[in-house]
């Protein structure tokens, strides 16, 4: 007997491992309609079954080389039903959108621009790593998919007429903060959101619901992934690199992801015509850690160093500018340096609590803590010159005569110290899967310490210029100038305020059938209380209320949507828009108001067999007590007295789809116009008029190499007004800057294109992704201005507007490998 039961257990565990060797895993997250995890979501096959857990994630094995169907079944949900065929030890992900009122079927992976009936739209984190850009962030592709961003270096961007400032961004639901006194894309550094980390990304460009804040333009909500396996990821090229790392613990209680990144912009600075003597380098380090002790609580936590250093010292510029009949040059010598730190923490605490699958109920704390320092003195002595334009002159391309000389003396002593404490409640409460109410409450309190000294000394052929708003008769060099020698621009102050503030929302969203589709409805509204005080500060309290409300109308049997979003978004003043452009602050500003009407249409269709998606926006911005502003590179000063109105309207349309078989691409087109009239003086383009765009996100590769990807970004925007000199009438300064052109590339050669036909145990079947790439930034070698820098002659009374170029052609060597 013993023998027997040897040899049965000898062939039970060889009938075992050959049968574990012809399997493979299907794995992924149902979500709804809503982006939201599905809890206890049946999954199966013909022979076996599991159950989504509370995150909506499930790991189903399936029979290896055999078309296997999957059934998603929920009772509040209709089914879908998948076909798949996978390798031996393949593993695939699958994330299946059920929706409460139709069936889905066929492929329905979560990939680019995804329908949504709030207007939202979705990309994949893969997609973000791979587009080539200076930044390599999500706001990359933010400027393909619908924002505006014409500096090569910063992070941020506008949507749709509004500036950088009117722009929420969240992760995990935590809103997320910048640095104040950046004034320049160089200084910026890297971006909150690591892309590393992120498992899913919305985006919305306006009409969005009530449940999000108090912004007048976008929204950009960031999920960071929740581990159920153990990762890392490497990414390290010329300009820096990235390090993370993911796991879980054995119970599956504990999760944690966190990443490293360092970055280093020498090469794009020593590409830009300022000679300088500086590397500018920043680090951050990222960790969320997730703890569920049973299946209704979740706790988490967020947090984020991030220590940026800026020390810059210019050597020489020159700048070529005019026309080809009267080319004139700008020269430029600097004696000093700038020395800026920034320095910012950031926690957040998250708890969720679920007792049921109807309702779900969440408590967020967050804290935020910034110290930035900004010391600059730099003397800049310029040559306005003409340049011989003659080709056969020995003297080509040089400055032959010096139309005027002059002198620039820049100095600032500017802190600013921090503290942003937040903590809200919020609430979902879904009855029989068709009405669905959300509501939250929030505090916050905003507390700034912040001294600002900045003074601008202008001297041009031998005489010191004073600022326009001292009206003294001039008459040099004929009589002398007896009056006082005062600083052409001066800004000093000290503040210490205290804002505290109150928010909540309440939404109510349903589904009802109609004859020949199903109506979506969600209408919520917001308030918002405010209360300005501080030192020599007298204490301003202020209340608004914004309604909100959108509605889609799917069609049957059609892959056809409609949606209309409207309603009022206030926008509470910040404290950088209490501080006007001589640094008071204005406890009376009030919230700048902007009301939205969107009209939008999705439709899916295929061509050539394959896949793709249509989706355009109609909409209309009417914009009362608007809070102006002058733009000075990256950097928003105010002047804090609502003394306008404005509007803004534009079309977006954009096409994604299989332009070649098995990669998704995309083509947007955007035509915009925004104005505005202070204090009835007519109407007037605003900084951020920015009529015409054009955006392709193209993804191909080699037929005969499949292992060889080609990904390009080109993006094309029509010149932004060219903004005036300090204390200048805006109304006299509307010249425009050269048009935006650029055009990224980036060619990678995938080592795991075929790993799933290599034998196991070959090494590179430990890699999710490993890939060596050569990319090309601005390969067309534009030149594109961010500003202008006035130049002045005491001469000829004339100031000219010299454009800031950014980046010229920078070429990078990039690897990435994933686990």
């Amino acid at each position: 007997m013993s023998i027997h039961k040897l040899l049965y257990s000898l062939l039970f565990t060889f009938v075992a491992t050959v049968t574990f060797a012809q399997t493979g895993k299907i794995t992924g997250v149902v979500l709804d309609e809503n982006n939201k995890p599905i809890e206890g979501v049946n999954v199966s096959t013909l022979s076996t079954s599991v159950t989504t857990d509370a995150y909506g994630f499930y790991v189903i094995e399936v029979p290896a080389q055999q078309k296997v169907t999957i059934n998603f079944k929920h009772v509040a949900f209709k089914m879908v039903t998948q076909n798949f065929e996978v390798q031996p030890k393949e593993v695939l992900e699958f994330n299946p959108v059920m929706d409460s009122e139709y069936e889905q079927l066929g492929q329905v992976v979560i990939s680019g621009v995804r329908p949504r009936a709030t207007g939202v739209i979705t990309v994949t984190p893969e997609v973000v790593r791979k587009i080539p850009g200076l930044n390599g962030g999500v706001e990359n592709i933010l400027k393909i998919l619908g924002a505006n961003g014409n500096s090569d270096m910063s992070t941020q961007y506008s949507v749709r007429g509004g500036n950088y400032d009117e722009n929420l961004v969240y992760v995990n639901e935590v809103e997320i903060y910048r640095p104040f006194l950046i004034r320049s894309g160089q200084q910026e550094g890297l971006s909150f959101v690591n892309s590393d980390l992120i498992q899913k990304i919305d985006f919305y460009a306006g009409g969005f619901e009530a449940k999000y804040g108090d912004k007048m333009s976008s929204v950009l909500d960031i999920t960071y992934e929740k581990p159920k396996e153990f990762g890392a990821s490497l990414d390290a090229s010329f300009l820096g690199g990235a390090l993370s790392a993911k796991g879980i613990s054995k119970d599956k209680k504990w999760s944690a992801i966190g990443g490293v990144r360092y970055r280093d912009n020498s090469l794009l600075v020593n590409s830009q015509e300022t000679q300088t003597n500086y590397r500018p380098r920043y680090m951050d380090g990222q960790l969320n850690v997730n703890f569920m002790p049973s299946e209704k609580w979740n706790h988490s936590f967020l947090g984020n160093v991030s220590l940026n250093r800026y020390n810059y010292q210019p050597l020489t510029r020159q700048t070529n500018f005019g026309t080809l009949d009267e080319p004139i040059a700008l020269q430029i010598f600097y004696e000093g340096q700038e020395d800026d730190r920034y320095q910012t923490l950031f926690g957040a605490y998250k708890t969720t609590f679920k007792p049921n699958d109807n309702n779900n109920y969440r408590f967020i704390a967050s804290a935020y803590h910034t110290q930035e320092q900004e010391y600059f003195d730099i003397d800049a002595s310029y040559f306005l010159g003409e340049v011989d334009a003659n080709i056969g002159s020995e003297t080509f391309g040089n400055v032959t005569f010096n139309r005027a000389i002059g002198s620039q003396l820049n100095h600032a002593r500017n802190n600013l110290d921090a503290l942003i404490f937040n903590a809200e409640i919020k609430g979902s409460n879904n009855q029989t899967g068709k009405h669905r109410f959300d509501w939250g409450v929030k505090y916050t309190h905003e507390n700034i310490r912040d001294r600002i000294v900045e003074w601008e000394v202008i001297d041009s052929a031998g005489f010191s210029l004073n600022p326009p708003v001292i009206d003294i008769p001039v008459d040099q060099p004929y009589h002398p100038y007896i009056g006082p020698l005062v600083p052409y621009q001066n800004v000093r102050a000290t503040n210490f305020v205290d804002i505290n503030r109150f928010s909540g929302y309440a939404q109510w969203n349903t589904r009802t059938r109609l004859r020949r589709g199903t109506l979506i409805a969600t209408a919520g509204v917001r308030a918002h209380n405010w209360t300005v005080s501080g030192q020599n500060i007298a204490s301003k309290s202020q209340t608004v209320f914004s309604p909100r409300v959108q509605l889609a109308y799917k069609v049957d049997g059609k892959d056809l949507l409609y949606r209309f979003s409207t309603g009022f978004y206030y926008q509470p003043p910040f404290y950088r828009e209490l501080r006007d452009q001589f640094g008071v602050v204005n406890p009376n500003v009030k919230a700048q108001q902007s009301f939205h009407v969107v009209l939008g249409n999705e439709y899916g269709f295929k061509m050539w067999e394959r896949p793709f998606r249509l989706v355009s926006e109609l909409y209309y911005k009417d914009m009362q007590d608007v809070n102006t502003y002058t733009l000075e590179n990256v950097r928003i000063r105010y002047r804090a007295n609502n003394d306008a109105v404005a509007y803004a309207y534009g079309l977006d349309v954009r096409l994604n789809g299989e332009f070649v078989k098995g990669t998704e691409s995309w083509f947007t087109f955007g035509y915009m116009k925004t104005e505005e009239n202070q204090n009835n003086r007519g109407y007037i383009a605003r900084p951020t008029d920015q009529r015409l765009k054009f955006g392709i996100l193209f993804q191909d590769y080699m037929p005969n190499i499949p292992n060889l990807k080609l990904y390009m970004n080109i993006v094309y925007n029509t010149g932004l007004p060219g903004g005036s000199p300090s204390y200048a009438d805006a109304y006299t300064y509307q010249s425009r800057l050269r048009d935006y052109r650029r055009a990224d590339v980036g060619f990678f050669y995938v080592f795991t294109e075929k790993n799933a036909q290599r034998p196991n145990g070959h090494w590179l079947k430990k890699f999710k992704d490993l890939s060596l790439g050569f990319e090309i930034y601005n390969m067309f070698n534009n030149q594109n201005a961010i500003t202008n820098t006035w130049v002045r002659d005491a001469y000829t009374k004339n100031q000219y507007g010299i454009p800031n170029y950014m980046t010229t052609r920078v070429f990078n060597l990039r690897l990435t490998a994933r686990l």
